[in-house]
């Protein structure tokens, strides 16, 4: 019985700290922007600029596409990783080299930028293309479905950079 008390006495004295900042340093806290949601027309805008043909893409198709890669990956800001490295940032990111995921020596030596034509080639087939990956994924042999995905990947995990602000700055130093 006095065992049981001093526990519960020990559980509540931890516990009573829960609600207190746990960060002592005196910084400022740091509060992570939510994402950028994409009017219809900043979309159309940013697949214009896209190569063909994921300029005409659909990304609707896309976005169900990437439903079959959800279950390993995310596309967001958080960069949380699952079973597989998240991808925000992925384009123009060297492959096997997102710090905090562990990669298998395939991957980090396969030495490509992933880029339109890299993941196009890459997710028709990884295993093929990167002999010892652990994605397990067969790829995605249509054509159509994997520019599809691949142009909303780009729209989805390109760190968000609004136009009126780089505009406006721009003309301000003029």
């Amino acid at each position: 019985m006095t065992k049981a008390i001093l526990l519960f006495s020990a559980a509540t004295l931890i516990l009573s700290g829960c609600n207190s900042k746990a960060d002592n340093d005196d910084a400022p806290d740091v509060v992570m922007a939510a994402p950028h949601v994409y009017t219809d027309a900043e979309k159309t805008a940013i697949q214009a600029t896209f190569p063909a043909p994921y300029n005409t893409a659909d990304l609707a198709a896309g976005e169900k596409q990437f439903t079959k890669c959800r279950a390993c990956h995310t596309v967001g800001p958080d960069k949380m990783n699952l079973v597989g490295p998240h991808l925000y940032g992925v384009f123009g990111r060297k492959s096997g080299t997102e710090p905090g995921y562990t990669f298998t020596e395939a991957m980090t030596t396969h030495n490509v930028t992933w880029d339109f034509d890299t993941l196009d080639t890459y997710l028709a087939a990884p295993q093929s293309v990167v002999k010892g990956t652990k994605m397990s994924y067969q790829g995605i042999q249509n054509e159509t479905d994997r520019h599809n995905l691949i142009a909303w990947l780009k729209l989805e995990t390109t760190p968000y950079a609004p136009q009126a602000a780089a505009s406006e700055s721009t003309s301000s130093a003029d």
